[in-house]
């Protein structure tokens, strides 16, 4: 099935904990004139946050609030709110990313004329303007994961780093083997194929997974250079060993989940390297904090 017919986006949102940023979050998404409705699954805020989202949820007819009574992961909040989501379209977008006026639309007109299942990324800024790591990567393997979490990739020759970030941006959309969570775009239909996200992913690497899984499918996962959007990452209360633990969980089961049983061999082994590469980079990055 090709996306066609008039378009209709849903922004979904999972906030837990999220910060003053989240209502920058909203703000700019419902200005957007091409944003059909808003999302936000509330895991989780301050009692004074809620009772602010309650007063914006009355106010804003395109703004709707879903408690999900606890943090649940964000895989699951995403499809708590693409469940409920009324658009064409579906665009998982993290409660600390700015759209850029126009990108929504943006990634929608890209994806125009594409078969299901489809996945649109876009450009992720930081506050400088400069490329955040994670928009368009490359095929995530054990051996491109632990060169590309320790920065060994830049010291290897012939190896691509499988973040794409220090590479020249292209001029136009581009196929890519995964773009960000952060800002992710499909159509309604395609989300249903394949099942939407995989829960047993509670933090990182759902974006991945369902990247793959499209691409399984048949569909293409495209970067839009075009589509941009600010990314203030680190805003949650969460720990940086909270989050690292979680991704450590979540790259765990997608190397088993497509290894070959001989490959499972290599993943059962190679499990406390990674574990320690990414408890190393937590303890580095919480002391420059």
């Amino acid at each position: 099935m090709r996306s066609r017919g008039q378009t209709k986006i849903s922004v979904v949102m999972v906030s837990w904990h999220t910060g003053p940023v989240l209502f920058d979050a909203i703000r700019a998404a419902l200005q957007a004139p091409d944003v059909h409705e808003l999302i936000l699954v509330n895991h989780g805020n301050p009692a004074d946050v809620v009772e602010r989202l309650e007063t914006l949820a009355d106010e804003q007819e395109r703004f709707l609030l879903i408690h999900s009574g606890g943090n649940l992961g964000y895989s699951k909040g995403c499809n708590i709110g693409a469940r409920i989501a009324r658009g064409t379209h579906l665009l998982f977008l993290n409660p600390d990313a700015i759209l850029v006026p126009g990108a929504a639309a943006r990634m929608a007109e890209t994806a125009q004329g594409l078969a299901d299942p489809w996945v649109v990324g876009a450009r992720i800024l930081d506050r400088d303007g400069r490329e955040q790591r994670g928009g368009r990567r490359g095929d995530l393997s054990l051996v491109s994961a632990f060169l590309g979490f320790t920065g060994l990739s830049r010291f290897v020759p012939g190896v691509r780093d499988i973040h794409r970030e220090r590479e020249p941006v292209p001029a136009i959309p581009v196929d890519t083997p995964c773009v960000s969570g952060a800002a992710l775009m499909m159509s309604r239909t395609g989300y249903d194929s394949i099942g939407g996200f995989d829960e047993t992913y509670f933090l990182h690497v759902e974006d991945i997974d369902l990247c793959r899984r499209v691409r399984q499918a048949g569909g293409r996962v495209l970067f839009d250079p075009h589509a941009e959007l600010v990314h203030y990452g680190s805003t949650s209360h969460a720990s940086i060993f909270f989050v690292e633990r979680h991704k450590a969980h979540g790259l765990v089961r997608y190397f088993w989940r497509y290894a070959s049983p001989v490959g499972r061999i290599g993943v059962a082994l190679a499990v406390p390297v990674l574990w320690l590469a990414l408890m190393s980079r937590a303890f580095l990055i919480a002391a420059r904090r």
